[in-house]
């Protein structure tokens, strides 16, 4: 089975500044000690990880590149992409309330090869401590204000936050209808508890509720435990019950999710979860999906 990795990343920490990947003390992190990832990561290491898989194209995220120079890092993904052949596409960074969100959207969409947006709102704690309208959050204007440039540059965005935050990701999927909302990492599911899942599967339920709202299941390591089938297969199997076969994209998250599991394991997890699907459906979920949502030429 061809497969498009929908969300995995590249970085040079010798020649470039990731703040999260050179600077001390490290940050925290949801899987733990992340020192295991300072180091370079580019093509031939992932295609070494990707190892038997038929891997035929990748969705470059944004990886925390320096902030005062997000164009930055869409210029040296251009050129690993000319002389290594992936990724096939790019999510850019842009800080959305900040005052040069304009300008960057703008050098962002006029690329042949950046599709769409990622920048990380502002989260709450947990579930009690949400608050409307909080600075650097969805419902923050000034953040909005931001996303309302994305549909005129032709830009998607990729949004990454806790499920407790995800009616707030229903309103935005609402209100800017013309813009493609891909929830990252299957709404970072971190408690698997009975109430944990039962909160998060409403909160994905909600969010599915838009036409516009994708997901991709990705990004299901479990801190201090490594990746099984048995931890995930309810998490994977309710997703795509949620959203249907034709919204979903399944993705490695490399290397970070190296920290839990092998490619091997991840991949041959989610084929294993969806067997019982028709050739069809797992084509979709695989491949398809991502060329259509991100507009790669197959």
């Amino acid at each position: 089975m061809q497969i498009i990795d929908a969300h995995q990343h590249f970085w040079d920490i010798a020649a470039n500044y990731l703040p999260w990947l050179r600077d001390e003390p490290p940050i925290a992190f949801r899987y733990g000690d992340y020192s295991a990832l300072k180091r370079n990561y580019l093509p031939n290491d992932y295609r070494r990880d990707a190892g038997r898989f038929e891997v035929v194209g990748s969705v470059f995220i944004e990886t925390e590149w320096d902030p005062a120079d997000p164009v930055g890092e869409t210029r040296w993904v251009a050129d690993l992409r000319r002389r290594e052949g992936l990724p096939s596409v790019m999510v850019a960074q842009a800080r959305l309330d900040r005052a040069d969100a304009e300008t960057v959207l703008a050098a962002h969409g006029g690329t042949d090869f950046v599709r769409g947006i990622r920048h990380k709102p502002r989260p709450a704690k947990s579930p009690d401590l949400v608050e409307p309208r909080a600075p650097g959050s969805m419902g923050d204007p000034t953040w909005r204000r931001g996303y309302a440039l994305l549909a005129p540059n032709g830009l998607s965005f990729d949004l990454q936050t806790p499920w407790w935050h995800l009616e707030e990701a229903r309103s935005l999927a609402d209100d800017f209808g013309d813009t493609m909302l891909i929830l990252n990492h299957t709404g970072l599911p971190a408690d698997r508890s009975e109430a944990g899942l039962a909160g998060w599967k409403a909160a994905l339920t909600i969010l599915a509720g838009a036409p516009n709202a994708y997901i991709k299941i990705s990004g299901l390591g479990i801190a201090g435990r490594p990746w099984t089938v048995a931890d995930n297969e309810r998490v994977v199997r309710e997703a795509i019950d949620i959203f249907g076969t034709d919204r979903v994209m399944f993705a490695s998250n490399f290397p970070v999710d190296g920290l839990v599991a092998s490619f091997e394991t991840i991949l041959s997890g989610f084929d294993a979860i969806t067997a019982g699907f028709s050739e069809q459906e797992r084509a979709a979920m695989f491949h398809d999906n991502a060329c259509r949502i991100y507009r790669i030429a197959s």
